[in-house]
């Protein structure tokens, strides 16, 4: 049974009114001493109103989204609030439409009085008294596009990198008001969001009451408003000129030399022409890929510049181009199919899980300094042929699909992991041996009926960019201090992370990527110029010897230029992670054609699915419009309808919470990816960004869309509706973070699913190769009857379970999980697995082994693979506990549940209880044998009681019905269920 078509729908025109309910305080009795606190909150630049949400010490929280503040002097809102008997609370902030500041998770914590939060810091006093200083900050002196303000007043930091100074001013600079309250003035410094500072030359700057301007480490007290006479632009750029177009296949490659403006040029757009019309595009950069179009054709390109006032320039002269053939297809393959909640799934990093061949181990730039020689351990260890070799052990695991992580080439200093994408177009070569290809590993585990789930990174290129795309060039100096990083030169060698240039001695060359020069076309902006800061030995920084987003290194068609503020914020899905995490502008149509093209090649070699990284930093409005329907029509035409559906997208939307919605945010919660859009948007994917993002959050929670595809009405299967759902299923965030227990995990999963379009396609795990539960920052230590207990649940209770490499064995219990490049990879989560997969083994069937030797042997005799391999068996002889809707109506007990599915061919009713015993009402009559014992008990008054004797332990049983019988005891019995 394959889930039923689920075609892309236009969204509802009409807009659902929001209802807006306001909690008002409760007046204090005259009679009581009240303790309060008048909280003034300074808030982010933007923000046109702010709420307080709190919580007295030993009392409860406020209802979402708080109390109203109201405004005080310039920047600042504030609220008295009572207390009652305690002395202190908890307090955060947000604008009511889903921008939340939190403390970055840690909560602001006040005592009573004047209070002060500005900045993250938490201060006493009224600022709102005395005199105000008005700050403006020259841009064009340091070449920013924008700045941050970090000061004290009377001793006390914001904490860094301040506040944005983003309010109205002219071209050139930035402005912010800060209230002084009873100083006299502040001390400040200056940076760009992005780690480039401007402190007076560690001085740091004095600044007064009144209007300041600094520029060039001048400071000019009592000075006049440098924006009051400002001239309006209206001088257009020149034309750019010197146009040239290389062509690489349907690939077309443009360049041009820089206008000039009397202000600055900020962008260029380019017109394409070709006989299906007129295409415009815009880049900050003098070079542009064009990507993905129709081979042997011809297009023809102009350019224009524009500035920051919007004047354009007279478009370039043109450039005529001529697509050739497409590139040969690749040999390709095609998936297994079959509904994906039948496939439990172990998850492996490639490179850490087996080591079929060692030629192609790389240690990389880290290995001496993370510790991995010292045991000789290369980061890149694991590969595809190592995979191929133990597919057979994964299959005596009972699992019959495999999520590994990405596999296209990466380049960073620690990228054995592969989110760190450089070529989307080529799989990375430290992954691939002579026959035993990434094909040949998709090729091999079809033949055994396994599935290759393929791990894709749609939000991030590496920090050197994406071939094919964008690949800056950033500055490098050969001397005493740097002379060993950078490498020379090589026009006749390309990186492929495998091969080892000549020169340099180093698989890790570098010699492609920097320049001492500045190169013709730079956007970068102070090319070469120390930072002021230092490495870790003490050697000075350069301005674009690093990727940031604000440096100009990347240009803003092709990246976001920004880094994240607020997790639960707008920014969080259009500003960087992370240095090495480059944040693509996906709302750019040529970065959407650029990884379209790349991932509809791995759909033609046949993988069966996709988990999806970093999902909820990529707006919902750009999945459901561009690349889901992009990646549903390439399946469709390959597959055609029906099959196309058994393709199997999750999601990751981190959610680090224990609650249903992401503290308040639903365009950061798990299960709002899981639905489509409910109105139109404007045609900028922009614009429809930012519109989807604030409509949804003003909506609220309580407006969101409800699915009862999950759930059973009352003991009957019913056919569920996909008409709403948005083609990406999740990773089950909600249980990850409660599985330091399986009851709790269990309570709080099903209280999300109803908010869920289908809860029963949710991947299901405990930990991963990022946290463990709880955000724990170490893999799953509560002990062996703990993890029995977790699996009876994940296998039995809806979704797909899913399994991190070695946990099987309590492999690494308690190691901390990850820690970069600073300790040995054999010290974390993610260490080797190899040595425990070394001798022979023979597999017949899915968790049937027919022989073993050595330390595989060893692995496949502990306790918890042996209920692994019991679990799988059941799981797969009973089709409810795979497919089917759950109720846990008419049932007492502590874990239990029902669950039932129907087809044509197939009636299969199944009751659980897990851990405790349970007693189930209302129920069909008939004949139900227990899976795990055998034991059989006829119903005659709809009622069963399932005795279940401890953790670790549970019960299954199964109903005989005209289409199924139910199958007796399944399997032999285990150390836990017997």
């Amino acid at each position: 049974m394959t889930r039923g078509p689920r075609r892309r729908s236009r969204l509802l025109a009409a807009v659902l009114a929001l209802a807006a309910a306001l909690m008002a305080l409760a007046a204090v009795p005259a009679a009581t001493a009240a303790t309060t606190a008048t909280v003034y909150y300074r808030a982010a630049s933007g923000w046109t109103g702010a709420n307080i949400h709190y919580a007295p010490d030993g009392g409860a929280w406020t209802a979402v989204p708080g109390v109203p503040m109201t405004p005080a002097c310039t920047g600042w809102y504030t609220r008295t609030v009572d207390l009652g008997t305690a002395t202190g609370a908890q307090v955060v902030f947000n604008n009511g439409a889903g921008a939340w500041d939190n403390n970055n998770g840690a909560n602001y914590r006040i005592g009573s009085g004047d209070v002060t939060v500005a900045g993250g810091q938490v201060g006493a006093g009224n600022p709102c008294g005395g005199d105000e200083a008005v700050v403006y900050y020259d841009l064009t002196s340091t070449g920013w596009t924008q700045a941050y303000l970090h000061y004290a007043i009377a001793g006390v930091w914001t904490t860094a990198p301040g506040l944005a100074m983003a309010e109205p001013a002219c071209a050139g600079w930035a402005r912010l008001t800060v209230p002084l309250g009873s100083a006299a003035g502040l001390t400040a410094a200056f940076n760009n969001g992005g780690g480039v500072w401007d402190n007076n030359g560690g001085s740091d700057y004095a600044i007064g009451a009144g209007t300041t301007l600094v520029s060039d480490s001048e400071v000019t007290a009592d000075a006049a408003d440098p924006c009051e006479a400002a001239e309006p632009d209206t001088v257009a750029p020149a034309a750019p000129t010197g146009v040239t177009a290389a062509v690489n296949a349907t690939t077309v490659i443009l360049s041009w030399t820089a206008s000039t403006d009397d202000v600055g040029v900020t962008g260029y757009r380019l017109t394409r022409t070709s006989a299906d019309g007129t295409v415009t595009r815009t880049t900050a950069s003098t070079k542009f890929t064009d990507a993905n179009l129709d081979p042997n054709t011809e297009y023809d390109y102009t350019v224009a510049a524009y500035d920051a006032a919007g004047n354009l320039s007279p478009a370039s002269g043109s450039v005529t181009a001529t697509t050739g053939d497409a590139p040969p297809a690749a040999a390709g393959g095609e998936m297994l199919g079959g509904d994906p909640r039948q496939d439990p799934i172990y998850f492996v990093m490639t490179a850490r899980f087996y080591d079929g061949d060692e030629s192609n181990n790389r240690g990389g730039a880290k290995h001496e300094t993370s510790g991995n020689a010292d045991y000789d351990d290369p980061m890149f260890r694991g590969d595809f042929s190592g995979l191929i070799e133990r597919l057979d052990y994964i299959k005596a695991l009972g699992f019959s699909a495999v999520w590994i992580t990405p596999v296209v080439l990466n380049r960073s200093d620690y990228d054995y992991h592969g989110y760190h994408g450089y070529d989307f177009y080529e799989v990375d070569a430290r992954l691939e041996s002579e026959g035993a290809s990434y094909q040949d590993l998709i090729d091999t585990a079809h033949a055994k009926d396994m599935k290759i789930y393929q791990d894709v990174v749609f939000n991030h290129s590496s920090r050197w960019g994406a071939v094919g795309l964008e690949t800056p060039t950033v500055f490098g100096v050969q001397d005493d201090q740097w002379g060993d990083f950078y490498d020379d030169y090589n026009p006749d060698f390309a990186y492929d992370g495998l091969s080892v240039e000549p020169n340099s001695g180093r698989s890790y060359y570098n010699g492609d990527l920097w320049s001492t020069e500045e190169p013709a076309g730079n956007t970068c902006r102070n090319w070469g110029t120390p930072t002021g800061n230092y490495s870790s030995e003490g050697w000075t920084v350069y301005n674009c010897q690093w990727p940031s987003p604000t440096s100009g290194m990347f240009s803003a068609a092709n990246y976001h230029q920004c880094w994240i503020g607020n997790w639960e914020g707008e920014d969080a899905r259009s500003c960087w992670i992370h240095e090495d995490l480059a944040d693509f502008n996906t709302e750019n149509a040529a970065v959407q054609d650029y990884l379209i093209g790349a991932y509809e090649q791995y759909i033609d070699m046949g993988v069966d699915g996709f988990r999806v990284d970093t999902a909820v930093h990529i707006p919902r409005v750009t999945w459901n419009r561009v690349f889901l329907p992009a990646l549903q029509e390439h399946l469709v035409a390959k597959y055609g309808v029906e099959k196309a559906q058994d393709f199997y997208i999750f999601g990751e939307v981190a959610a680090f919470v224990h609650d249903r919605w992401n503290r308040g945010s639903v365009n950061h919660s798990a299960q709002f990816y899981t639905w489509q859009e409910r109105r139109e948007y404007s045609a900028d994917d922009v614009a429809a960004a930012i519109e989807q993002y604030d409509w949804e959050n003003a909506q609220g929670t309580e407006n969101q869309p409800t699915s009862d595809n999950a759930f059973l009405d009352g003991n009957a299967y019913h056919a569920p509706d996909y008409s709403q759902f948005s083609g990406m299923n999740i990773i089950d965030m909600r249980m990850h973070m409660n599985f330091g227990e399986a009851s709790n995990a269990f309570f709080n999963g099903k209280d999300s699913d109803p908010w869920v379009n289908d809860a029963t396609f949710n991947a299901v795990y405990v930990d991963s190769h990022d946290y463990g539960p709880n955000k724990s920052s170490t893999r799953y230590a509560g002990g062996t009857d703990a993890w029995a207990e977790n699996m009876n649940l994940m296998w039995t209770f809806r979704g797909i379970p899913t399994l991190f490499y070695g946990s099987e064995i309590e492999f690494q219990a308690g190691v901390r999980i990850d820690c970069g490049p600073t300790c040995p990879l054999a010290e974390t989560g993610r260490a080797y697995y190899g040595d425990h997969l070394e001798g022979t083994l023979a597999v017949s069937d899915f968790s049937r082994v027919d022989s073993a030797t050595g330390a595989v042997a060893t692995t496949l005799d502990q306790p918890l693979v042996q209920h692994l391999q019991r679990l799988n068996e059941i799981r797969r002889a009973v089709p409810a506990l795979s497919m089917g809707q759950y109720s846990t109506e008419n049932i007492s007990g502590g874990i239990a549940f029902k669950r039932r599915y129907t087809d044509a061919d197939t009636d299969s009713f199944a009751l659980v209880a897990i851990t405790s015993s349970a007693t189930f009402t209302n129920i069909p009559n008939g004949t139900y044998t227990d899976a795990v014992t055998g034991d059989v008990k006829t119903v005659t008054g709809g009622t069963l009681t399932a005795t279940v004797s401890g953790q670790g332990d549970m019960a299954v049983y199964v109903l005989d019905t005209a289409l199924t019988d139910a199958p007796g005891q399944v399997g032999d019995d285990g150390p836990y269920l017997s």
